[in-house]
């Protein structure tokens, strides 16, 4: 990452990258996984394929917004760490539900967890991220978290594939749920970063994560 990127940023940046790409990985393949494991049949699979992404996009709707208004209530961003935190982690054990999935209601109450994990993520993630941004390096540092996020997605895009024509559908379900737990870990970094108090503060910027 360029110089001058202050650690929170760079911390949220990176993390953001393996939680994305662990599941760009699942992105080509899980219709395929639909098929073989759940209904075997393709008419069928689109059908469920269908009707989960449906349930995740509308039980995420519903939620981020009052989520998202509880924790600009709350003074202080500890409530927005853990929020972040608690989502991913919530996230990082939906892969592995698929192992043990075999009927299409498994994949639609995962969606609904996956949802309910990401619309705990998404509002604090981004409060945080807009909070501790730069001065003058606004549009370079969401710039870089784009970029980053199709770095991954390039990457996974293709080794999805690869790895389920190789070893299957376990060892991809198995390294996506490990790339989003590291991702998790790496939000442990900045925890004593995070303001406890009040939110409204003016957050200085952070010594530079890089030495110039």
């Amino acid at each position: 990452m360029p110089k001058l990127v202050n650690k929170i940023i760079k911390i949220l940046i990176t993390s953001d990258f393996f939680l994305n790409l662990g599941w760009g990985l699942l992105g080509p393949v899980f219709a395929i996984f639909i098929i073989q494991k759940i209904t075997g049949d393709i008419a069928k699979a689109a059908e469920v394929a269908g009707f989960a992404s449906l349930i995740y996009w509308i039980t995420k709707s519903l939620l981020q917004i009052p989520i998202g208004h509880y924790l600009d209530k709350n003074r202080g961003e500890k409530d927005d760490f853990w929020s972040m935190f608690l989502g991913e982690l919530i996230i990082a054990f939906v892969p592995i539900g698929y192992l043990f999935s075999y009927m299409p209601w498994h994949i639609y109450v995962l969606q609904i967890i996956y949802a309910i994990g990401m619309s705990l993520a998404i509002p604090a993630w981004s409060a945080i991220f807009t909070r501790h941004i730069d001065k003058g390096k606004e549009a370079v540092q969401w710039s870089m978290e784009s970029t980053f996020l199709g770095i991954g997605a390039g990457i996974a895009g293709g080794l999805g594939g690869f790895i389920v024509s190789i070893l299957g559908f376990k060892p991809l379900f198995i390294f996506v749920s490990l790339l989003n737990i590291f991702s998790v870990l790496l939000l442990l970094l900045i925890r004593n970063d995070i303001s406890p108090k009040n939110k409204e503060i003016i957050i200085m910027p952070i010594r530079p994560f890089v030495e110039p």
